[in-house]
């Protein structure tokens, strides 16, 4: 099942299927590893994030139970994150490789590259618990499938929509706050901030994809570049971050040239992710949400 919530169903319905596919998913790839453990974790992870971000749009008033199942998912990617983290920064070495300004770049980035593998596996040799964390990850799924089929949420048409109208507000408006701070502060929690809360605005695109498909294409492929592009900035961020905690990982001239690299195209991954990210989020909250809950009303009672 695709990952929307399609609005000729009971609403109800629509989001305990779409959630559960999407726990399902998670537990399958942490049960059948078709490439590998960590590669099944990235998937597993990912399969969270839409969870978590289904729950913002559709549970916004049941507090108590979106906070709970919230922690359940966050902690349950968490434990599985270290040996994927360290995997993913090598992986922005080779995105910086692609951007590589002469010899001496890519000659620190090859050397980086070299160092953040023997690291990585360093920490997959030391990680000996991680079978017993993959497990304990598929009983939280299991839990929050449970969960989730004993909660609570209307089914009729204009409830739902005035709850998918609340949920899609706050989570537009999150973003322009985030892109205001952004435009006033360089540090990179800031733009974290802005790169949740466009991902989160991606997924709720796609969740309502069916109640204007042509414009919610558009938005999607628009908000997908945004995500993509914060994405990489973020990846870097934590190169710096990684960086500056393990300094004797890479030092010397190889270490300069790098952070050229590094500062060079993460400014201009924020110079093009702010201009991205003023059409993205050009709409008010207020206004948009209305749209939406317009749209889902009509769509779900013809």
């Amino acid at each position: 099942m695709p990952y929307r919530i399609r609005p000729d169903r009971p609403f109800r319905e629509e989001v305990v299927s779409v959630g559960c596919e999407q726990l399902q998913r998670a537990i399958a790839s942490l049960e059948d590893q078709p490439q590998g453990v960590h590669e099944a974790i990235h998937e597993a992870r990912k399969k969270f994030k839409r969870v978590r971000s289904l729950y913002r749009l559709v549970a916004l008033d049941q507090k108590d139970w979106r906070t709970a199942e919230n922690i359940r998912l966050r902690d349950a990617a968490r434990t599985l994150s270290v040996v994927r983290d360290a995997t993913a920064l090598i992986e922005t070495i080779v995105y910086l490789d692609n951007h590589a300004l002469n010899d001496d770049e890519r000659t620190a980035l090859s050397q980086a590259r070299s160092a953040l593998t023997t690291r990585r596996d360093t920490l997959a040799l030391a990680e000996t618990d991680l079978p017993a964390k993959v497990d304990a990850a598929i009983c939280a799924c299991r839990e929050a499938i449970a969960s989730l089929e004993t909660a609570s949420f209307p089914n009729s048409p204009r409830k739902a929509a005035k709850l998918l109208g609340k949920g899609w507000k706050k989570g537009l408006a999150r973003g322009r706050t985030a892109l205001e701070e952004c435009h006033r502060s360089v540090h990179e929690e800031v733009f974290h901030d802005l790169r949740k809360a466009t991902q989160a605005y991606w997924m709720n695109l796609s969740l309502l994809r069916d109640v204007w498909p042509s414009a919610m294409h558009a938005k999607r492929a628009e908000a997908k570049r945004l995500v993509d592009t914060l994405g990489h900035e973020h990846d870097l961020a934590l190169l710096v971050d990684l960086l500056d905690r393990e300094s004797g990982l890479i030092g010397g001239e190889t270490f300069s040239h790098l952070l050229g690299a590094i500062i060079r195209q993460q400014q201009e991954l924020r110079r093009a992710a702010l201009e991205l990210a003023q059409e993205v989020l050009a709409e008010a909250p207020t206004r948009e949400s209305r749209i939406i809950e317009s749209l889902w009303f009509a769509a779900a009672t013809e």
